[in-house]
């Protein structure tokens, strides 16, 4: 094994493996290790007897549930905005070839005890059973303000810094209700808490934009994808474009130490047997990880027939997270099995340009990885000094028929 490397990489989690294969296309030579002996970290997906070991501490899972190779279920739950930073980046890399994705057949709102589509666009508000006929036609010249706003063309903005202008501010100018305001606040732009409402309106705005756009791209009924196999596709998809371009892969390597040279910069990495360095290295660490209810099946590949996989996800507010998730929970009805789990947050305090130590933020209860893409590309020019062109032809991923 060579032992000298321009970056080294702790964690095979996803954001871990976009960022080395990101790194070892750009020329540069890198190690990436993981204290387990699968890829995926905190994103991995899991068989029926490896959830079993990890939650239950048994590898004997129920047999009326099937064969254990039947399933893969994602630690983190989430899905792929079809329109969005992470389409951009397996365009950008190619890795789209490496794998296959589904159209998420439905995006809803559990509103006043009853289930309805989020309608996105002037017509489908016009259709929508969340609204009377007034609020209808309000809530339709919002939407067309929206889908027609252009951040570069001022003709769009109807006088409005949307900079400038709070999205309280501009949803009055449109006088919509609080019902309203909910579910296009948290089922169209999927913010995870009211704080937006005295925010710059310009990131809710482009949020409804992305939801709108990406529901149009498959003319489903979601503006979500899903990897075939479950969510622990994408690392392992990233780390072979991160090998075919030279990268080095160690798993079940749990007794690592990272090295700091006299001046605080990191030097290298301890092992018991060998200890790679550099001249110059960078290393890269993870962290580990509204109430969102996703549903996947034999369709995605990750259950057998006549099972159906269920998260209930939230930012836990508690100590109790089952009585938090308990609303998302009794919507599913009759289940089979049910494990909780929680993960603590964590963001980097240290300064990147003193150590060399880039570490990501952990993953969030978003329903999808637009937040997760954004860290990676934030590391990635602060790593490289560079902005990755995502300009792509979205045309070039496309999702599996039924």
């Amino acid at each position: 094994m060579d032992e000298e490397y321009d970056v080294i990489v702790l964690g095979t989690g996803l954001k871990e493996c976009i960022l080395s294969g990101l790194l070892s296309v750009d020329g540069l030579k890198v190690l990436h290790m993981d204290r387990n002996d699968y890829y995926g970290g905190e994103s991995t997906s899991l068989n029926l007897i490896q959830l079993w070991k990890r939650f239950r501490g048994s590898d004997k899972p129920p047999a009326h549930l099937g064969s254990s190779r039947d399933y893969n279920v994602d630690m983190i739950p989430k899905y792929i905005m079809a329109n969005g930073e992470l389409v951009r980046v397996l365009i950008h890399t190619d890795v789209t070839k490496y794998l296959y994705f589904k159209a998420v057949d439905g995006s809803f709102v559990y509103n006043r005890g009853k289930i309805h589509k989020v309608p996105a666009t002037d017509m489908e508000a016009l259709k929508s059973p969340l609204m009377g006929i007034f609020e209808k036609r309000r809530a339709r010249k919002f939407f067309i303000y929206v889908q027609d706003y252009n951040e570069t063309d001022p003709k769009t903005h109807e006088g409005l810094d949307l900079t400038r202008v709070t999205t309280r501010e501009l949803i009055a100018k449109y006088g919509l209700d609080d019902n309203t305001v909910d579910f296009i606040g948290h089922a169209l732009a999927l913010h995870r808490d009211d704080r937006y409402l005295d925010e710059p309106a310009l990131d809710t705005v482009k949020r409804i934009k992305l939801y709108a756009e990406s529901l149009a791209r498959f003319a489903g009924g979601s503006p979500y994808i899903y990897p075939l196999y479950g969510l622990g596709e994408l690392p392992q998809a990233f780390a072979r474009l991160s090998a075919v371009y030279g990268g080095t892969y160690m798993l079940n390597k749990p007794d690592c130490k990272v090295e700091f040279n006299e001046e605080g910069k990191v030097c290298g990495l301890h092992q018991k047997a060998k200890q790679p360095s550099a001249k110059k290295l960078y290393v890269i660490l993870p962290t580990f990880p509204t109430r969102y209810l996703f549903c996947c099946s034999y369709s995605h590949n990750v259950a057998p027939k006549g099972k159906f996989i269920a998260f209930v996800s939230t930012d836990a507010e508690t100590d109790h997270p089952e009585t938090e998730l308990k609303p998302g929970i009794d919507l599913l009805g009759p289940v089979d099995e049910i494990f909780f789990d929680t993960y603590d947050r964590y963001e980097p305090v240290n300064e990147p340009s003193l150590d060399n130590c880039f570490i990501s933020t952990s993953y969030d209860a978003t329903t999808h990885f637009e937040s997760t893409v954004i860290d990676v590309l934030n590391m990635y020019t602060l790593i490289t000094g560079k902005v990755l062109d995502l300009n792509v032809d979205l045309s070039a991923a496309s999702a599996a028929e039924e």
